[in-house]
């Protein structure tokens, strides 16, 4: 007699498992081809993204009817009812949480990092990023709260809970201080962005670009491949450089000593070639003036404008080196040297017989 109570039950979910397997292939395979022939960014992420969260929610809906109906113990149907409840909240709020990457999707198709011109995508990318983690943590709050509330020993317990809740919000504000400072500073930054993803900063000496920004950390890529992770709060408080803050553009410079006889007019002219011939110019700024004077040499500062700083970089290594091969090859008296100056008194000078 127990067996045939639970061969019905055991039948029902393996049909119902078959008819939603059954459906989800032919629903995403539909979805899939659609979206592979149209290329819609919508349909590509909406299948993307989906996937996973629609291929549980499916039969969990199925299984929660199908219990609903089933002939079986009272005690036993309240216990699959309620852990169908709970699952359904979890794929739920995973659901909602992925449709939260599609929102992300869409909107930053359209706004490409890959461009010379970045800075409205570069300040898109930063606040719908941080904002999505805002609301990805609203919902995971939000979904154990709601499963919480399935359990009748906790709203039996809630009266009491709220007669604590001053003593243990203070207790878990200041527990929770630097995590909610961070999160703030996240939520800071992404209204009024001092920083950007992609935006290139030198932090306590370090070079590099902005890779990442979540709600309590920065992780800034250096030059050399390594990762900086910051916590966020760090940039709020700390001052730092930011070479992209208004544009990519940016100036570079080349410092070179040189002797005093040497013809800075000439050395103005090779230098003005060789950035018109460079690739890593942009055409706006070429200037060489001499910018200090010392006791045996003078200073010359080589100033020229690029799009970006990799460029700027990779055109004061060109110059440096181009300048440097130019006076060795047509003005090597130039380059410092130490001088020695003697003079023989001949009044003074004893020759000994």
């Amino acid at each position: 007699m127990l067996r045939d109570s639970f061969t019905g039950p055991v039948l029902v979910g393996i049909a119902v498992l078959t008819l939603s397997a059954v459906l989800y292939a032919a629903g995403f395979r539909r979805m899939y081809q659609r979206a592979r022939a149209s290329r819609s960014i919508v349909e590509q992420s909406l299948v993307r993204r989906l996937k996973g969260p629609v291929r549980i929610l499916i039969p969990l809906i199925g299984l929660e009817i199908a219990v609903s109906q089933m002939t079986m113990s009272a005690q036993l149907k309240s216990v699959a009812l309620h852990v169908g409840v709970l699952l359904l909240i979890g794929t739920a709020a995973w659901l909602v949480v992925k449709m939260t990457y599609v929102f992300e999707d869409v909107i930053l198709d359209h706004y490409r990092l890959d461009i010379k011109d970045n800075l409205k995508s570069r300040r898109m990318h930063t606040q719908i990023q941080v904002f999505r983690r805002v609301a990805v943590a609203v919902v995971i709050v939000f979904a154990i709260g709601l499963s919480l509330l399935t359990f009748s020993q906790v709203r039996a317990l809630g009266a009491g809970l709220l007669a604590s809740a001053g003593i243990i919000g203070i207790i878990a504000g200041v527990a929770a201080k630097p995590t909610t400072t961070n999160v703030i500073a996240g939520l800071q930054i992404a209204i009024s962005q001092p920083i950007r993803i992609d935006d290139v900063v030198v932090v306590d000496g370090h070079w590099g670009r902005v890779e990442e920004i979540a709600l309590t950390y920065v992780v800034v890529k250096i030059w050399d491949l390594r990762r900086l992770i910051l916590p966020i709060s760090y940039l709020i408080t700390t001052p730092f450089e930011n070479w992209t803050r208004s544009s990519s553009e940016i100036l570079g410079w080349v410092h070179l000593e040189v002797d005093y006889t040497a013809p800075i007019d000439e050395i103005r002219t090779h230098f003005e070639q060789i950035v018109a011939a460079s690739p890593n110019w942009d055409g706006k700024v070429a200037r060489l003036q001499v910018t200090n004077c010392g006791t045996t040499t003078i200073q010359l500062r080589a100033l020229m404008s690029s799009l970006d700083s990799g460029m700027s970089w990779d055109l004061q290594c060109e110059v440096r080196e181009k300048l440097i091969g130019y006076l060795q090859k047509e003005h090597p008296g130039v380059l410092p040297h130490l001088r020695a100056e003697t003079s023989l008194s001949f009044e003074n000078a004893r020759f000994e017989k």
